[in-house]
């Protein structure tokens, strides 16, 4: 696999972002932030290289994409009440970048939820926060990238702690916090043997994980080809889903 330094993030200036940011660097690597406003991403992430490109706006990435080596997602639509927003943002953020790759595939971490396959779980109401997700998931694994899909629990909300339990089937319900799940997706963006994985990510109290590289030897990759991860609920058809989003699916496995 390619060597890594560079690598984009997607939500840099978010609550998780800021995580990611602090631990990529940790690890070794270039951060580069993805920002719609670049002046206020230098003063919440000084130090950090940042570049402009807003997610909803697919002709301002193409510069972003050019040189990076890695693209970790942790964007999300909190705090944009508008019934599209999942779509525009969760879906549209990831379609968005992929596209500006071109024939390009790096390496991609992709942060969506837990519950992501239970369709009838009120996260879903209204603007189907999950089902825009998953569509966001099926993006990633079309492309042909080598990606990593982590699918976190609750947000701090639960007992501290670095032991990280990783789940797959999207049945555990838990809480993570975003400490030890930024050192996942960036661990998860270094070890070969999470590429083409999905899996639930939970943490709290006992030893602390340090060998990830057997966490994620232990997981079962995702089918080839398919669309969905492992042992998913198979609750929401590809043949049924919206026309806009069969045709972005074909597009990305021709590209």
């Amino acid at each position: 696999m390619t060597t890594i330094d560079r690598v984009l993030i997607a939500g840099a200036t978010g609550r998780t972002g800021r995580y990611v940011v602090a631990e990529a660097a940790a690890r070794g690597l270039t951060p580069v932030a993805l920002a719609r406003d670049a002046d206020r991403a230098r003063e919440a992430l000084p130090g950090t290289e940042v570049v402009p490109g807003d997610l909803t706006e697919p002709g301002t990435l193409a510069d972003a994409v050019r040189d990076v080596d890695g693209i970790v997602f942790v964007h999300g639509s909190d705090g944009d009440s508008r019934p599209d927003s999942f779509e525009r943002i969760d879906y549209g953020g990831v379609l968005g970048v992929l596209r500006a790759l071109g024939e390009r595939r790096p390496r991609i971490v992709l942060m969506t939820t837990f519950f992501v396959t239970h369709r009838d779980h009120f996260f879903n109401e209204g603007g189907h926060a999950l089902d825009w997700k998953r569509r966001s998931e099926r993006l990633v694994r079309a492309s042909g990238a080598p990606y990593t899909i982590v699918r976190p629990g609750w947000l701090d909300t639960g007992p501290e702690g670095e032991h990280v339990q990783v789940e797959q089937g999207d049945t555990v319900e838990g809480s993570t916090s975003r400490a030890v799940l930024a050192r996942v997706l960036v661990e998860a963006l270094l070890h070969v043997d999470a590429v083409g994985k999905t899996f639930e990510v939970f943490s709290g109290p006992g030893p602390a994980t340090t060998d990830f590289g057997a966490l994620f030897a232990g997981l079962r990759p995702d089918p080839p080809g398919a669309l969905d991860a492992v042992a998913d609920t198979a609750d929401l058809p590809p043949s049924a889903e919206p026309h806009h989003v069969i045709t972005d699916l074909a597009a990305l496995r021709t590209m």
